[in-house]
Order: C-alpha cells, then structure tokens, then sequence
C-alpha cells in the first residue's frame, strides 16, 4: 500500500496574492479614499482618479512618491486584489472604456483585497506544523474564500464581509494560540496595545501577541518577533528585524535596513 500523499500547501503565488500592477487598472488610485494628512498631500474621494494617474493606469509621479508627499501610496499593498478585478471579475474592461462598470468595479475593489488578505493569511497559517490540529479547517475556510473570490459583481458586492472575516478570525485565532504555545516562558499579552514609540530594541517579544498594537515608530531594532502575531497591528516608521506573520503592507510602512530578516514570500521595500 503507497504511503499516504500529503495535500499540497498552496502558496502566495499560486493564490495570485502578489500584486501585478501592470495587470490593473490603477483601481486603488481610483477606488479608495483619503485624505490631506502626513501620508497624503491631497484629500480625494472614493471613485474619484488621483490626479496623478495617467491614462495608461499608471503613476505619474511613482518614482517620486515619497518627495511630493505620497507616502502612503508606497504603503498600500492590495494583495492581488486589482488584478482580480481587473481581469477575472471584469474580464479585462477597463472602466475608462466601459464607463457604466465604474462604479460596481470601485465597490467590488474594497471586498476583493479584504478576500485576498484573508487568504494570505490562511495560506501563512497552513504553513505552521504546530497549526495541524486545524489545518483540515484552515483548507477548507481558504477553498472557500478563494471560490469567493471568482463569484460576480453582484454577489462579491453584497457579501457579507464581517461575516466571513469572523469565520476565519477564528480559526486564525486558533492558529496564533497553537503557534505561540510552543514558544517557551510566559508570553507577552499586548494585543491592541499603545506602544507607539515604544523603546522596544533587542526586547524578547518571540510568541507575543501583539494583534493590533499600535507600534508606530516604535524601536524595535534588534527586537526577537519570531512567531509573534502581528496580524492588524501597526508598523509605522517601526524598526524590524526577524519578524514573522507580515504583510507587504505592514512591511512597507516599517523601517528596516540591509541586516532586517525577511520572509521569502515579501519583497524589501525600495525605501529602506
């Protein structure tokens, strides 16, 4: 009798969780508000074009981003979302060509890249041997997400998304906890914690939970985060070395330096 054959664990290429930019068309300039601040040089409403976006969907001032202001687009990471919209969901029909999908392709965009984070997240989370225990629940909840993610308009549109999400909150929860039990000692509790400019640096914080902690500009140079939940928590101007459980975005608004240790799935943002 042949030995049991193990399910493959997809990936965050296979899933399309990397964003292609050349594939979209330019929706997170387009789709999403925001608003004269540190991160922004101008305020833009919700489906109103950046005036900075050229007609071939691109950033006219991409290279220069940061200098004029932009911070926060160099930030922003939408998951692969926009080249879902744009290419599965819509089939390639741009909004500029087809004026009359503009608006449902904007209110599809925001549900997309909440669908294309949870997937990112259970793809990490079936990575975790510690995380077996769930790993059947864990496939189950991504094969549904990701069928989710091939639905129309009309039924991404009404999805209710806080719904899922706390479908699969739960078992990432449940990840978190057995992940984290394996680290010896006592673990730091610190999940939504005030710790902006916190000087955290060379702190033990491996299998802390720190969901949602606000650590902007926080020290955190030296700071061992192996298996520390980062999910929500924020990261600007944060010093990182070693840490796990990140999103491009989380990275992208981080401080970090030639020696900062990353997961092979992210890319070391250009600003660094």
């Amino acid at each position: 009798m042949s030995p049991e054959r193990k399910p493959s664990i997809p990936d965050v290429g296979e899933l399309g969780l990397q964003s292609d930019c050349g594939s979209c068309f330019g929706l997170c300039c387009v789709a999403l508000p925001f608003a004269a601040s540190a991160d922004f040089a101008i305020d833009k409403d919700a489906g109103r074009p950046c005036p900075n976006l050229r007609t071939d969907f691109r950033c006219g001032i991409h290279s220069e981003l940061r200098p004029r202001g932009f911070s926060g687009c160099t930030v922003f990471d939408c998951f692969g979302a926009g080249q879902k919209v744009s290419q599965v969901t819509f089939g390639g029909q741009d909004w500029r060509q087809a004026p009359g999908t503009a608006r449902q392709m904007f209110d599809v965009f925001p549900v997309m890249r909440q669908l294309h984070e949870l997937l990112w997240y259970l793809a990490e989370a079936l990575t975790r041997p510690a995380a077996r225990p769930v790993h059947a629940d864990l496939r189950a909840a991504l094969e549904k997400t990701e069928r989710l993610t091939r639905a129309g308009a009309e039924e991404l549109t009404g999805l209710d998304v806080p719904a899922h999400r706390g479908e699969v909150n739960a078992l990432l929860l449940r990840t978190s906890e057995l992940v984290r039990a394996g680290i010896p000692g006592r673990k730091k509790e610190r999940r939504g914690a005030d710790l902006v400019g916190a000087r955290l640096k060379g702190a033990n914080l491996r299998g802390a939970n720190l969901r949602g902690a606000y650590l902007i500009a926080a020290d955190l140079k030296g700071a061992d985060l192996r298996t520390a939940d980062l999910i929500g928590a924020d990261l600007r101007a944060a010093d990182l070395t070693g840490a796990l459980f990140l999103t491009q975005s989380q990275l992208n608004a981080a401080k970090g330096d030639a020696a900062t240790e990353l997961p092979q799935t992210l890319t070391r943002p250009a600003h660094w």
